[in-house]
């Protein structure tokens, strides 16, 4: 574990090689589990704020639980998360041709719709933040869905924190994420190298 300013990091962030590889998974995270992404309040009001640019790319049983629930909920651990339909898939889920899952939020971002991409656990999958007294838990969240980025992230010598530099640095910032390159490479050369 690193002690990077106010987080505890887990080792699988140097440890493990991860890329997505939407070619296989399809965007499975965006359609399984029990539950939404994990949001902030802040999140909530954003997501429906931008509700009108990103509504006539939401599935339209979507659209009637979003308009009979509200775009969050709060999960049976009391987390807020996005609204789901048919007990998995996010509200916000999008098809593209050849049945590969997007994120309509994503979709209107990359257009310039929106100025928000997603919500910030989204962006930093598979790492999931956990807020206690004083500090936050960065750990790595093992998905059997995600074996394939797990591949394809060996094949490429991507190791997650690597590939998760730029929702990192939105998260904690280009410092945190400097400090975290060090301890990762000085402990890479220490004990992972050959």
């Amino acid at each position: 574990m690193f002690q990077i300013q106010n987080t505890l990091v887990s080792l699988d962030l140097v440890e493990r090689f991860f890329c997505c590889d939407l070619d296989t998974c399809l965007g499975a995270c965006c359609i399984e589990g029990d539950a939404g992404a994990p949001i902030t309040q802040a999140e909530r009001e954003q997501l429906e704020a931008i509700l009108p640019e990103v509504w006539n790319d939401l599935l339209p049983r979507a659209q009637q639980e979003i308009r009979e629930n509200g775009v969050a909920y709060t999960d049976p651990e009391g987390e807020l998360v996005t609204s789901i339909i048919d007990g998995k898939n996010c509200v916000f889920t999008c098809y593209e041709p050849g049945g590969l899952c997007s994120c309509a939020i994503e979709r209107a971002y990359r257009a310039g719709r929106v100025t928000m991409r997603k919500p910030i656990s989204c962006y930093l999958y598979p790492v999931r933040v956990k807020q206690y007294d004083g500090y936050s838990a960065v750990n790595y969240n093992r998905w059997k869905i995600c074996k394939c980025a797990e591949v394809l992230g060996r094949k490429q010598g991507l190791r997650a924190y690597q590939f998760l530099k730029e929702p990192l640095i939105e998260r904690f910032g280009k410092e945190w994420y400097d400090e975290l390159v060090a301890n990762c490479e000085l402990y890479i050369k220490q004990y992972l190298s050959d």
